[in-house]
């Protein structure tokens, strides 16, 4: 049963510390976490042998969210799966997490309870505890900041430098859904939530789309599995979109590739909402991001091992190019002809 909490306090009553005693009284203790949120520092055990794998991400308001359609708790949720899905894309096992957030000092405790419930409710499915973080206000809108722990024997990290020429280029899952889930809700009126598309569109599966886009799922069993048979040479998550990070394989491998359009996964949904336009928006699926698969490459040999991988952990990879020796990633059309996307893949700064 999901139990929603509310409070008769607001945030500038509770005050900063009453905030994070409010926060860590929801969170679940761990065995390897010795001293966690209180203390000056966190103090956790790593699993003898292993080694410890770090990242951060920030999600900031009107940037990568707008309150207005992004649920509370599926903010919570999707803040930490993209940490985790990081985690995953090099072969690693999430361990621990740390939450910072800037806050507006009228933003309803409401909402802080239900972003922490989506949070803690997917740190619980991926055995991840929060260990600290910090808090502070905020009068340019709600920034979250999620660093993200985790570990793995040496000998199985998969890193993004390890591509050679003539491997398999290979994707889970499918492409292009949350970003043509966006196109969708960014058509609709900013003001209305998520749950009220489908009856604004008219469009039969908007939900799956923006599930896609507003709660995605991080790879990590299927990540872990390639990197337990040894097959992954290099890997990395979806997040700027297809195009964009298998070039950062490449140029950390000092390799190219081709990208085949006729081989890039969609999803039955995909397909079904675009079949009446005159083309169908590649370019969602090349450089729309926030897909948070995971992309990586392979000897041809190790084919029929992947899709055993794939088959025990329920998601499915997909062939879609190959690296070459030559710099630079082409995408290619059905009958060879260079493809022409709109941008190359999601960049902050352009």
């Amino acid at each position: 049963m999901t139990v929603t909490l509310s409070s008769p306090y607001t945030l500038t009553a509770l005050g900063e510390f009453g905030l994070i005693s409010r926060i860590a009284s929801r969170v679940a203790p761990h065995e390897s976490v010795i001293t966690g949120i209180g203390d000056d520092a966190a103090v956790t055990a790593l699993t003898p042998g292993m080694r410890l794998l770090t990242s951060t991400d920030m999600l900031l308001e009107n940037v990568h969210f707008r309150r207005a359609w992004h649920h509370p708790h599926t903010l919570g949720r999707k803040s930490l799966a993209v940490s985790i899905s990081d985690i995953a894309a090099m072969g690693g096992i999430p361990r621990w997490a740390l939450l910072s957030v800037a806050i507006p000092s009228d933003l309803p405790l409401d909402f802080i309870d239900d972003f922490m419930r989506g949070f803690l409710e997917l740190a619980s499915e991926y055995n991840v505890t929060l260990i600290g973080g910090d808090t502070c206000s905020s009068r340019s809108g709600v920034t979250i900041s999620v660093t993200i722990m985790g570990e793995q024997s040496p000998d199985l990290i998969v890193c993004r430098s390890g591509a050679r020429p003539d491997d398999d280029i290979w994707v889970t899952g499918t492409l292009g859904d949350a970003a043509l889930g966006l196109t969708l809700v960014e058509g609709f009126n900013s003001s209305q939530p998520p749950d009220r598309c489908r009856s604004l569109s008219g469009v039969e599966g908007v939900d799956f789309l923006l599930s896609r886009l507003l709660n995605p799922t991080p790879r990590v069993s299927v990540a872990l599995a390639l990197a337990e048979a040894g097959v992954a040479t290099a890997m990395i998550d979806v997040s700027d979109g297809i195009r964009a990070d298998f070039g950062h394989i490449a140029e950390l491998s000092g390799v190219g590739g081709t990208l085949l359009i006729a081989d890039l996964p969609l999803s039955d949904m995909f397909r079904s909402l675009t079949a009446d336009l005159p083309v169908i928006p590649y370019y969602h699926a090349i450089s729309g991001g926030e897909d948070y698969e995971i992309c990586f490459t392979a000897d041809y040999s190790d084919r029929e091992k992947i899709a055993d991988c794939a088959k025990k952990c329920g998601i499915a990879a997909t062939r879609i190019g190959i690296v070459t020796k030559f710099s630079g990633v082409k995408v290619l059309n059905r009958d060879g002809t260079p493809f022409t996307a709109r941008t190359e893949g999601f960049n902050h700064f352009t």
